[in-house]
């Protein structure tokens, strides 16, 4: 592991790289003559936030009353190495982000076979069978664990939750390849699989027509290159995608492809870090006798700096936006069309946030949100989009546990 000078945010990286290596199958090798269940790792986190908006809904109906505390993650992970070469790891995961307490459902969040061909001081090169957590930008792969997290909520232009399944997790084959070089460590991911879709996906994608059900088509494909600075002062990353969904309406079928680009890059100091990532992402519905067909390419883009006040408390300021589709950044011709509103299409967020951590397995946080548009706005939470306000502002409150 790269130990940097900066102690904080070497820590938060550890942390998270943790987290990561059980959710992709990386460990360090057992001994020998290491029994497997000495192997054994059992660990578990909770999350329940508030949340109040003054227009809009998010997350339950935020906007009544005292809000909304319809946002919980409980998660539940376990990994054994039977092997010095072989490590089984799976993730239970019960979340609730507005909608009907039975999405609350426990689900598999990832379960893998991990299979090591080499590990040394010079590289580790591994293949993974089963469903793996998707490398895409810098927090997908944590993004369930609130300690991994720099705000209660992550840039909702790059990390959707209103969409969260189809960019969480795929079935299929994973290989990484991590090569040491004299500067720092270059890491290779990359998948092919059966994206997840999630019960809602459809009305979160494509709301407004009719009743669409979606599945998975073809297998898509996910690759992502990270550079890191050997004092992780500097990290670097690009991610691809190439996803196909079968898509069923009404009045027809038809087939719905994605393809993000993300660029990413942090730099890291003592007691602050700057973060920003930026992305291209193209989208494309093509089909017979359904409601529209189209063709778009969207961007999306954040800027976040974070600030140790001391080794308990931090805090952070971050704008992200967001625009649907480049051609139409408005979202006038949208709305001409009948489609919806303009703001639709378009998100500019500016974002404040304070995490106080009195116990390593204890964490409160609070953040603010001014937003203008509803671009990432959940559909389920808002089911006519004419009712939900251009400019509105949230509270959230969080309270994590770990162990």
């Amino acid at each position: 592991m790269i130990v940097s000078k900066s102690f904080r945010w070497s820590e938060c990286r550890a942390i998270a790289a943790s987290v990561a290596a059980v959710a992709m199958g990386i460990s360090a090798n057992a001994q020998s003559d290491e029994h497997p269940l000495d192997t054994l790792q059992v660990h578990g986190f909770l999350s329940q936030a508030l949340v109040t908006t003054d227009d809009n809904n998010f997350f339950g109906h935020s906007s009544r009353d005292k809000g909304s505390l319809e946002f919980t993650e409980i998660g539940l992970n376990v990994s054994l190495r039977p092997h010095q070469d072989v490590l089984v790891a799976a993730q239970l995961l019960s979340r609730r982000a507005g909608g009907d307490s039975s999405d609350a459902k426990p689900e598999l969040d990832y379960g893998l076979i991990d299979y090591q061909m080499a590990s040394n001081q010079q590289r580790t090169f591994g293949v993974q069978l089963g469903r793996f957590k998707n490398p895409f930008g810098f927090y997908n792969q944590t993004r369930d664990v609130a300690f991994t997290r720099p705000s209660i909520l992550l840039p909702q232009s790059i990390y959707f939750d209103r969409t969260r399944s189809i960019a969480l997790a795929a079935d299929g084959v994973s290989i990484y390849l991590d090569e040491r070089v004299p500067t720092g460590s270059l890491r290779i991911r990359s998948g092919l699989g059966l994206p997840q879709t999630g019960s809602d996906l459809a009305r979160q994608l494509f709301a407004g027509n009719g009743r669409p059900s979606i599945s998975s088509g073809d297998y898509s494909v996910i690759a992502q290159l990270l550079y890191e600075h050997e004092n992780s002062n500097f990290v670097a990353a690009i991610s691809a995608a190439d996803v196909n969904l079968d898509t069923n309406f009404p009045e027809g079928a038809g087939t719905f492809d994605f393809q993000p680009w993300i660029a990413s890059i942090q730099y890291n100091q003592e007691l602050w870090s700057l973060t920003g990532e930026f992305a291209l992402r193209k989208q494309s519905l093509q089909g017979n006798n359904i409601p529209r067909n189209f063709e778009i390419t969207g961007q999306s883009w954040y800027l976040q700096y974070q600030r140790m006040i001391n080794q308990k408390w931090s805090w952070l300021v971050r704008y992200d936006s967001l625009i649907n589709n480049n051609e139409d950044r408005s979202g006038n011709s949208f709305e001409a069309n009948g489609l919806g509103p303009a703001h639709s299409q378009f998100a500019d967020d500016l974002t404040f946030g304070l995490q106080w951590t009195p116990h390593p397995q204890v964490m409160l946080a609070g953040e603010y949100h001014h937003v203008d548009g509803t671009g990432w706005l959940p559909t389920q939470d808002n089911p006519d989009s004419s009712a939900t306000s251009r400019r509105w502002n949230m509270w959230l409150f969080q309270l994590s546990l770990r162990f």
